[in-house]
């Protein structure tokens, strides 16, 4: 048995039957897998990984930890071909949720969508990420095709762009709290059904933005990473502004992924979450960001070279996955039922500090996913929970030139219409951010 980490038992803690915790990864083929094949590959592969094939134990509250069990073996069938369209799996993929009681919890199902077909992946969130499944899913293509899907080498940084791993100097809230700790902006309600459960989602596929050239061994002046950022605070500013909310601090929650992508990658909820803060330099640009269609070119030059100054120091602190206070809140010096209804009070009563949106960038996808006679994918999109108080997440992924756009929402924040025109005014407040020489 296996006790929880933090991630997973924060996650646990904080479970909602209104907004369940899925992560939905699609990964579209040009050609059917046949069932067959396609099942013993998953099989093979959750074997090759086994930190997948888990359930969870059954726990007294007055246990000092939540554990997970190895089952060796999956305890159902991990593929389905449930027919339908594309539109109702990705319905069942925000709000069926796979149960962690029987292994492995994820769902995977094959379902056609015009000429070609797509596997729809359901993961539950509290047992692993996307990326982890996608590395068992990059083994069952292997299996399936033969042919190898190692990961690509990653691109070469330099030493300026990738700076030592080091020590935070000082907590989130300490860094807040100096001189004052302002309420972060949440993205304006808009929907004719407050209240609403689930999570509504647009799928998108973009141009990336073009970046400045890169002199011969210095480092990029800001990366597609910074111009998703960026594109984020703009999105958000310009809604709440139509909207008539007054101005905020903006902030980012970005999850950071360190491990290896080979076929020793851990399988786990293995990213540890930073926060990107926009504040207080951002309010004397807000105007010339926000007040047109057409952000002022030079005021959004500096918010890209200041993000991308500040998101190299984020990601070279060395610091736990949900900081410092989430390894406090699961130390099993309690017992797990005192925990969870802890955490859960401490969640409700940090609600209005929590951040503005997550933006989770998966980044180029380092695997060919090469199912042999079913082909190569040609897009692949993920999406991740979108629970409220934040209400909103945004999800991207790069493959063939092209990036792929998962927006999700909280239905108690928006509707469908509303999520809609928000993701419309992201595609141009991305496209805003493409250098102009």
């Amino acid at each position: 048995m296996l006790p929880f980490p933090t991630v997973d038992e924060i996650s646990r803690h904080c479970l909602s039957a209104t907004e369940p915790e899925t992560i939905h990864i699609e990964i579209h083929l040009p050609s059917r897998p046949r069932h067959d094949r396609l099942t013993a590959a998953f099989t093979e592969a959750m074997r090759r990984h086994p930190r997948i094939l888990v359930r969870e134990a059954r726990v007294r509250w007055w246990h000092r930890n939540y554990r997970w069990v190895l089952t060796g073996e999956p305890d159902r069938d991990p593929v389905s071909y449930p027919g339908g369209t594309l539109e109702e799996a990705r319905r069942r993929a925000l709000s069926d949720c796979p149960s962690p009681d029987a292994s492995p919890p994820i769902r995977v199902e094959v379902v056609a969508h015009g000429e070609g077909w797509v596997l729809l992946v359901t993961i539950n969130h509290t047992a692993l990420d996307g990326p982890a499944c996608l590395r068992v899913v990059a083994t069952a293509a292997e299996l399936y095709g033969g042919a190898d899907n190692a990961p690509a080498p990653p691109p070469v940084r330099t030493a300026a762009a990738t700076p030592e791993r080091r020590p935070a100097t000082g907590s989130p809230l300490s860094r807040a709290v100096a001189p004052f700790w302002p309420l972060p902006a949440r993205v304006a309600a808009d929907t004719g059904h407050p209240g609403a459960p689930g999570n509504g989602m647009l799928i998108s596929d973009l141009p990336l933005p073009g970046r400045p050239p890169r002199e011969p061994g210095q480092p990029s002046a800001y990366t597609v990473n910074d111009q998703l950022l960026v594109a984020s605070w703009l999105t958000i500013a310009r809604w709440n502004r139509v909207h008539r909310l007054p101005a905020r601090p903006i902030r980012i929650t970005m999850p950071v992924d360190d491990r290896p992508r080979g076929a020793d990658m851990p399988i786990n909820n293995g990213t540890r979450l930073v926060e990107v803060a926009f504040a207080p330099e951002e309010r004397a640009e807000h105007e010339a960001l926000t007040a047109t269609e057409e952000p002022d070119p030079a005021a959004l030059d500096r918010l890209l070279r200041a993000t991308a100054a500040r998101t190299r120091a984020l990601k070279a602190a060395d610091r736990p996955q949900l900081g410092f206070s989430g390894d406090l809140l699961t130390s099993p010096v309690l017992p797990v039922g005192v925990r969870a209804a802890g955490v859960r009070a401490l969640r409700g009563a940090a609600g209005p500090w929590a951040s503005s949106v997550l933006l989770s960038n998966i980044g180029r996808v380092p695997y060919p996913l090469d199912f042999g006679d079913a082909g190569r994918a040609t897009a692949v999109w993920f999406s991740a929970p979108a629970r409220v108080p934040r209400g909103l997440s945004i999800t991207t992924v790069s493959t063939g030139g092209r990036l792929q756009l998962a927006l999700r929402w909280s239905r108690a924040r928006l509707d469908d219409e509303a999520g809609t025109r928000l993701g419309a005014l992201f595609a141009r407040a991305l496209a805003a951010t493409a250098y102009r020489p």
